[in-house]
């Protein structure tokens, strides 16, 4: 009995404090995450860098509190611009996406561009560009609204 509570105890530790297990709700990362695959994040990394995969939370008006997953494409300090060419610029240079296949394209909100990141903040990016709900549609992402760094993806499809 006593090995049982300490074997439900240390799960409880792992999956409620060191990593979360959620079920991407969209196809905003597609191909790369698809809508239903299952993501393991680290909830204790919220020192994010260029590139990590994020599991963002943050409060829609009119929607509530909604989960994000996304691309960290410039962190604090850094001068980030979506260009009438629907193309992506960090600190004045475009970005060359190895791994994008879509223009970015600037969403009608309010945000207002060349942006400059604050201390703490990033901005992300859907990988399926056209339509992902990411900073272009909510502004920078706080450190407090992040749920973590994405380590590794499940797939769902065809189970």
């Amino acid at each position: 009995l006593i090995r049982f509570g300490a074997f439900v105890a240390a799960m409880w530790l792992l999956f409620f404090v060191f990593i979360g297990i959620m079920h991407m709700p969209s196809t905003d990362m597609y191909p790369r995450v698809d809508a239903g695959d299952f993501i393991l994040y680290y909830r204790l990394d919220k020192d994010v860098r260029a590139q990590d995969i994020i599991v963002v939370e943050k409060n829609i008006q009119g929607a509530g509190k909604q989960l994000f997953v996304s691309r960290v494409v410039a962190v604090a300090g850094d001068t980030v611009e979506i260009t009438s060419d629907n193309r992506l610029s960090v600190n004045g240079n475009i970005m060359i996406e190895t791994n994008i296949f879509y223009q970015t394209p600037r969403y009608e909100s309010d945000v207002q561009y060349p942006l400059t990141l604050g201390e703490g903040e990033c901005f992300v990016l859907a990988d399926s560009r056209n339509g992902g709900t990411d900073s272009r549609s909510f502004g920078p992402v706080k450190a407090d609204e992040i749920n973590g760094t994405v380590i590794t993806i499940i797939r769902r499809n065809n189970l």
